[in-house]
C-alpha cells in the first residue's frame, strides 16, 4: 500500500487523535496516511518561534524516516509550516505545510478569507507566513479565541463554542468568502463548522493531503535544479549524526 505520511512536530497524544480523526475523512485511491509524531521527544505544543525551532528537527527527523519507508509525500501538521523549506531540501517527494496548504485552497473558493487561531501570540507568527507565500493581500483578518493547542485537545466542547462564535464574528464582519482553521486541533472541526455556517472553512491538513495526491498524479516531486536541492555535504556531528 502506497503512504502519504502525516508529521504531527508536537508531542501532544490528544492533538496526535485529532489529526488521526481528520485525516480517516480523507478518500484516497489505494493511498494509505500514516500520521507520525517525535519519537526523540520535543515540545508538547507549538505557540511560537522558539517552539517552532525544536518542532523542525522532529519534522527533519520523520522526513528522512518517510523516505527510507519510501512514502508518497509529506504532509506538516502544525500551522506554523515549521522547517517546511529544510524538509524539501531533504526530500524528493512533496512536502506540504498546513497553512500553506490551506491558504492556497482558500483563495481558489473565494477572494479573500479570515484566519482563526489559538493564542494572541500567534497572530504575528501568522502574518509572517502570510507575507512569506504571498496571500497578505487575500487575509482580511486573523483573530485568536485565547485558546492554547493543548486546551483545545482537552476541553473540546468549550473550545468549539469560543471557534464558532469567533467564526461567526469574522462571517458578518469581514467581508470574506472563507474562513481558515489556524490550528491542527481544530481541523476535525472543519466539516461541521461549514455546515453549521453555511460558508467554506477549510482544514490545512486534508488541503495538504490532497495536494500531495495531486502532484504525484503529476508526476512532480521538489526541483532538485537550485535552491531546494540537497544540502551541500558536511559532516554532522552529536545528536544531528543521523540526518547525514
Amino acid at each position: 500500500m502506497q503512504l502519504i505520511q502525516v508529521i504531527n512536530p508536537n508531542t501532544s497524544i490528544e492533538v496526535t487523535k485529532i489529526i488521526n480523526q481528520t485525516t480517516k475523512k480523507v478518500k484516497l485511491n489505494n493511498i494509505d496516511i500514516t500520521v507520525v509524531s517525535p519519537t526523540k521527544g520535543g515540545v508538547s505544543s507549538i505557540e511560537g518561534s522558539f517552539d517552532g525551532i525544536i518542532a523542525a528537527m522532529s519534522v527533519l527527523d520523520q522526513v528522512k524516516l518517510g523516505r527510507l519507508q519510501g512514502v508518497l509525500g509529506h504532509v506538516i501538521a502544525c500551522f506554523g509550516d515549521p522547517g517546511l523549506i529544510a524538509a524539501r531540501e531533504i526530500s524528493v517527494r512533496p512536502v506540504i505545510g498546513m497553512a500553506e496548504a490551506a491558504m492556497h485552497v482558500a483563495t481558489f473558493v473565494s477572494t479573500r478569507f479570515s484566519i482563526i487561531t489559538t493564542l494572541p501570540r500567534t497572530l504575528i507568527i501568522i502574518k509572517q507566513l502570510l507575507h512569506q507565500y504571498g496571500f497578505m493581500q487575500h487575509c482580511a483578518a486573523i483573530h485568536d479565541i485565547n485558546f492554547s493547542v493543548l486546551e483545545l485537545a482537552k476541553n473540546k466542547e468549550q473550545a468549539y463554542q469560543k471557534i464558532i462564535k469567533c467564526c461567526m464574528k469574522a462571517k458578518n464582519n469581514d467581508g470574506i468568502g472563507a474562513i481558515i482553521l489556524g490550528c491542527a486541533a481544530m481541523s476535525n472541526l472543519a466539516p461541521l463548522l461549514t455546515e453549521e455556517l453555511q460558508i467554506p472553512v477549510i482544514d490545512g491538513i486534508i488541503a495538504a493531503i490532497n495536494m500531495v495526491e495531486l502532484l504525484n498524479k503529476l508526476s512532480l516531486g521538489i526541483s532538485k535544479y537550485g535552491d531546494l536541492d540537497f544540502p551541500s555535504y558536511k559532516k554532522l556531528s552529536g545528536i544531528f549524526q543521523h540526518l547525514s
